[in-house]
């Protein structure tokens, strides 16, 4: 019977410590850094709201790195949790996050605001130059998945001494990655301002990349591919915007005799000196299929069409974007059903379940933190208990006025302005916005006295009220 007791002790005491911990940053370890340093395979690091000054390593670990985020899916935590690399302790080795020693696809970093990276000196593998590279994350013969993140204000541009230096979201070598759901915005590069991958297969569906800069050396503004290594490379459902190369390939570029499959995006309004868009190099050939591309593309279901999306969430306009349901037929695509509407798309998509192009659209769509920019939120801590549009203050008014409004569902938000005539003067809201009480500023400089009418709109509701311009 104690032999017995024994083992059984021992089973369970082997079997216990076998399941996966959850970290608590900082409560449990004072820096995430020492949170991954204290997990062990399977572990979870948990990081609370706040900035943190930190290079991080997962050294090897395949561990999940997340905000609580990942408790609701509340996108405020994604915001709210900033991992800043603009301090490292060595000036040649500041990226935010290296993923360099094995990591597989259960090596996970989700739900942060990565930020200030400035990336790291790293003899290439397949050449003789070292480059400084990866800004916010910078992958090496590792396969993490990096989902729901936004990536903003990194760089690699400092080439002193050095090759050249790319990558200024994210660098990604040798390795299969994946890549979903993340806002790349506003990073610098000398190559590859967005993403590079080289010599690696990717999968990189459902991102906002926009406003990514650089590209003087190899070009590429938004996404820029060399040798994929007997990988397959996806580019799908991305919405890739607003980039800009000093060379080519202001969106996309392909590079020595590299192929990617491209399907679903939307490409348009990137700039470059030559072929803004989509740039082959050397070689280098791409499948495209179902994209909305500045300029035109050969290929099956191909659009050149101004995608009509909200400038600063990257929404379709639900009304006349010609992206939705243009995507790609196989049902494999599809947008998910609404549950209460069949054969409708789940919002964020839209129309019906074929895929919508750009990253609202297809199976893996989610929602995007930073929707909200056209408006000032003024109370979000308490949820209105129904949809209510105030009367605008001051009224008269002359030129300016604030309209105030509560929502008390998420959902996509119209406010409109017209004339007596039923005309739209102006559009002042057309994004999805959380539940919440909200005002905007309406200046109507350039616009005559007179009557006017301001309505909003969110699925069944809409209501409509009255105000007056005395110049």
């Amino acid at each position: 019977m104690k032999i017995y007791t024994f083992l059984l002790a021992a089973f369970l005491i082997l079997n216990f410590n076998s399941y996966p911990d959850i970290i608590n940053v900082p409560e449990d370890q004072p820096s995430i850094q020492l949170g991954i340093d204290a997990a062990e395979e399977g572990d979870t690091v948990v990081v609370a709201p706040g900035t943190y000054y930190e290079n991080i390593f997962f050294r090897g670990k395949n561990i999940v790195l997340t905000s609580r985020y990942y408790e609701t899916g509340d996108l405020s935590f994604i915001a709210s949790t900033i991992i800043n690399g603009s301090q490292p302790a060595d000036e040649d080795t500041a990226s935010c996050i290296l993923v360099i020693n094995g990591e597989d696809s259960t090596a996970i970093i989700q739900g942060f605001t990565i930020t200030g990276g400035k990336g790291t000196a790293w003899k290439d593998e397949h050449s003789s130059g070292t480059y400084r590279e990866g800004g916010g994350i910078f992958t090496a013969f590792s396969s993490p998945v990096i989902q729901n993140n936004i990536i903003i204000n990194n760089e690699a541009v400092d080439k002193l001494g050095l090759a050249s230096a790319g990558g200024g979201a994210i660098r990604c070598g040798d390795g299969n990655p994946k890549i979903l759901n993340n806002i790349i915005k506003d990073n610098k590069g000398r190559y590859g301002a967005g993403i590079v991958l080289n010599w690696c297969g990717a999968a990189v569906k459902n991102n906002i990349i926009t406003g990514n800069t650089g590209g003087r050396d190899y070009g590429g503004g938004g996404i820029w591919m060399n040798k994929s290594n007997g990988l397959s490379r996806i580019i799908e459902n991305n919405t890739i915007v607003y980039n800009h190369s000093n060379s080519d390939g202001g969106g996309i570029l392909l590079y020595t005799n590299t192929t990617a499959t491209l399907r679903n995006n939307i490409v348009f309004n990137n700039s470059a000196s030559a072929r803004a868009q989509i740039s082959l190099r050397s070689g280098a050939s791409a499948s495209v299929s179902y994209c909305d591309i500045e300029g035109g593309w050969n290929g099956e279901g191909n659009i050149d069409a101004d995608p009509l999306m909200d400038t600063s969430s990257c929404m379709l306009n639900i009304e006349l974007s010609p992206c939705i349901d243009a995507g790609s037929p196989d049902t494999i695509y599809n947008d998910p059903e609404d549950p209460a509407n069949q054969g409708l798309a789940e919002f964020p998509s839209l129309g019906n379940t074929r895929s919508d192009m750009g990253a609202f659209g297809g199976p893996g769509r989610d929602l995007f933190p930073e929707i909200i920019t056209s408006v000032k939120s003024v109370s979000v801590s308490t949820i209105p208990d129904q949809f209510h549009i105030y009367q605008n203050y001051p009224n008269p008014f002359n030129p300016s006025t604030k309209i105030k409004f509560d929502i008390s569902e998420p959902g996509f938000t119209s406010l409109k302005v017209f004339d007596v005539l039923g005309l739209q003067i102006t559009e002042l809201v057309n994004s999805y916005l959380q539940a919440g009480s909200y005002e905007i500023d309406f200046n109507a400089s350039g616009i005559p006295s007179g009557v006017y009418f301001y309505k909003l709109s969110l699925k069944n509701y809409s209501e409509t009220k009255k105000m007056l311009l005395l110049r």
